[in-house]
């Protein structure tokens, strides 16, 4: 019997397919198995791995190219993982901010130039995911996973890594606590508005639309978390 997810919980099912790629002695570049060979190989229901996967991802160990299957990242699990975790115990949150207007604004430009039809579609897609979230929690997942989307999209590698490593500091940066007012965003959320313009812009093909909404939704977050920006 498949193992699911009320029998085996998010960080169980990371835990396990962390171990079955240092067992299986897989290196940054390789390939891993399908996923209906690892449902076999792991035990574990589609759902269940697609998380596990989701979160691996948005860590940076693996990554995955729509129609060539998941890859183990240059910088992702423990490889490369030192300097990094020096390097954020050196950046505020102001200078990580800093970092990510001049870099984002610039990939969603590129994204709209080499966006694929396949590329927009996931990027709909986790634009109504970061909508239709029940939670805090799940809305930065989808959140999270809406800026890679942009990254991916641009179809180059080289900044599908520094998106990565931008956001592996990004996630260890030391935050002050943010006081939510509400069990989950409320349907009048800037950031819907702005996550709308920036898909809009990327869909069009309008590569200086999608550079000015990144920097605008990037410097709407820094207003809510630091005031003036």
């Amino acid at each position: 019997m498949l193992t699911t997810l009320d029998t085996l919980d998010r960080d169980d099912a990371i835990a396990t397919l962390t171990a079955f790629i240092a067992a299986g002695g897989y290196s940054p570049g390789d390939r891993l198995p399908p996923e209906r060979e690892l449902i076999v190989n792991l035990n574990m229901s589609r759902n269940t791995l697609r998380k596990a996967l989701d979160a691996l991802e948005r860590d940076g160990a693996i990554w995955r190219h729509v129609g060539k299957g998941t890859f183990v990242a240059a910088h992702g699990g423990t490889s490369g993982t030192g300097s990094l975790a020096e390097l954020s115990q050196q950046v505020t949150p102001i200078q990580l901010m800093r970092a990510r207007l001049s870099l984002e604004p610039a990939i969603a430009r590129e994204a709209a130039i080499h966006a694929s039809e396949e590329a927009v579609t996931r990027l709909k897609i986790a634009r109504d995911r970061c909508v239709d979230a029940p939670d805090w929690d799940e809305y930065e997942a989808q959140d999270d996973a809406l800026h890679r989307a942009v990254a991916e999209a641009t179809d180059n590698v080289l900044l599908l890594s520094l998106f990565d490593q931008l956001n592996q500091v990004r996630r260890a940066v030391a935050w002050n606590t943010v006081v939510r007012q509400s069990n989950r965003p409320p349907r009048d959320h800037t950031s819907f508005a702005e996550h709308e313009s920036l898909v809009s812009a990327i869909e069009a093909r309008d590569p200086a639309a999608a550079h000015t909404a990144m920097r605008g939704h990037l410097g709407s977050v820094a207003t809510r978390l630091f005031g003036e920006f």
